[in-house]
């Protein structure tokens, strides 16, 4: 039984002669002519899909991308002692950074369109599972290149290492003087490198690869050591990072159940929302459609954070439109020449703000005179999130009545008067 199993898990079974295996490591390690052009547009292409957030843009960049080359080339020659090819894996593997650096930066640079979408951000917070990722997906490339069969596992880790796209965000973090996304996204970019060449390493050492030079314990010792040392130098950012992304996770995850429990169920609309986890304090913007707060009942929901497992956070309702158009400008005028992620966010509230509004002075006298029994009228339009798409906004009609009134009847007149379908009519709480 025990054969049976060791044999269904033997790794030299269809294994390449490890000549053909060396050769064929030193053919792809080289940045000379072609595999140059190849290298600079397919870090082109890499920019282009971050710039307009496409990521079928971005797999078609990394499926043509001779970056793995280099590394496991270098993996390679760690694990036989052969330091010439180390020597030239290493040197070409600068070229090619230095290069890819190059064009991303320059790309960037002369492109119009500077913001940083989600795909460009995705790459700037590494964190351990990027590590696990860069480590297995090494795995995978280094035992199908010592296969007979070399089968098509090869594109699927330059897609699930992600070599190209950390490196272009790295040169957009240049060309727009962010030097917080230059370093999360280059420190992404050492993480895959480094693992995919340890995994390399481990691979070729299972195997039993010869070495090209006979050497003595101490300095096989020294080489050890000196993996163990980096391996660990690139692991703790990681799991602190990762630690501080799991907390952010939990936090966000207790403030949606706030304000489902506070508001949501309450039949509060919310129009903006806003959470800064980075400031300390802590701080919860929230904008309403309708509702309106007295400070006594706003000390109350900031007491209430804590039962929610909310600690040293303030929340901040703000109570009319005119109060967030003039943080957008305030914001606006502070940072014009800035682009980051807070200058989206302004953006995309200005865009929000014009969309929930609608004002239409002779609708509200109409429907007093109408409908007299109706107070405190509100129209706006409310996104509905699970349809992200044009389709998901519609026009909620909200008021408040100390009497009964035909909802109904109220319905059909509006969507008669503004021609529009499907109307939401909403009766608040006082």
């Amino acid at each position: 039984m025990k054969k049976i199993i060791s044999d269904f898990l033997d790794l030299h079974i269809g294994e390449e002669e490890p000549k053909l295996v060396l050769d064929h490591v030193t053919q792809n390690v080289s940045f000379r002519g072609s595999n140059l052009w190849i290298l600079a547009c397919a870090i082109l292409i890499a920019s282009v899909g971050l710039n307009v957030n496409s990521t079928p843009v971005i797999i078609g960049a990394m499926l043509i991308s001779p970056l793995m080359g280099p590394i496991v080339g270098a993996g390679f020659a760690l694990a036989t002692y052969n330091f010439s090819l180390l020597k030239k894996s290493m040197k070409n593997l600068l070229i090619a950074t230095i290069v890819s650096l190059a064009v991303s930066i320059l790309y960037f640079y002369l492109s119009p369109f500077k913001e940083a979408q989600s795909e460009l951000l995705a790459r700037t917070s590494p964190n351990i599972y990027d590590v696990l990722i860069a480590f297995f997906g090494g795995i995978v490339g280094a035992v199908s290149i010592t296969r007979v069969e070399k089968g098509n596992p090869i594109p699927g880790v330059a897609i699930a290492t992600a070599l190209m796209p950390p490196l272009c965000t790295a040169g957009f973090g240049i060309a727009t003087g962010n030097f917080s996304f230059f370093l999360g996204a280059f420190y992404l970019y050492t993480i895959n490198c480094f693992f995919i060449c340890i995994a390399t390493f481990f691979v070729i050492k299972f195997l039993q690869y010869q070495p090209v030079l006979l050497t003595n314990k101490i300095y096989e010792k020294r080489i050890r050591y000196g993996i163990t040392v980096l391996i660990i130098l690139m692991i703790i950012p990681s799991f602190y990072l990762a630690y501080n992304l799991l907390n952010e996770r939990r936090y966000n995850q207790n403030v949606e159940n706030f304000i489902n429990d506070e508001f949501n169920n309450n039949g509060y609309v919310i129009i903006y929302k806003k959470i800064n986890y980075t400031a300390n304090p802590k701080s919860i913007e929230l904008a309403f459609l309708s509702k309106k707060f007295d400070s006594l009942e706003i000390k109350n929901l900031n007491q209430t954070l804590t039962k929610f497992g909310i600690n040293n956070t303030n929340l901040i309702i703000k109570q009319n439109t005119t109060d967030l158009k003039s943080e957008i400008l305030n914001e606006i005028n502070s940072q014009k020449n800035t682009v980051s992620e807070k200058d989206i966010q302004i953006n995309v509230l200005k865009e929000e703000l014009s969309k929930y509004k609608m004002d239409n002075p002779e609708l509200v006298k109409e429907i007093g005179i109408l409908f007299p029994e109706v107070q405190e009228i509100s129209l706006g339009k409310l996104q509905t999130f699970y349809k992200p798409d044009s389709t998901g906004v519609q026009t909620a009609f909200i008021y408040e009545s100390h009497t009964k009134i035909d909802e109904e009847k109220l319905k059909e007149w509006l969507e008669n008067k503004l021609k529009i379908n499907n109307i939401i009519v909403i009766k608040t709480k006082k």
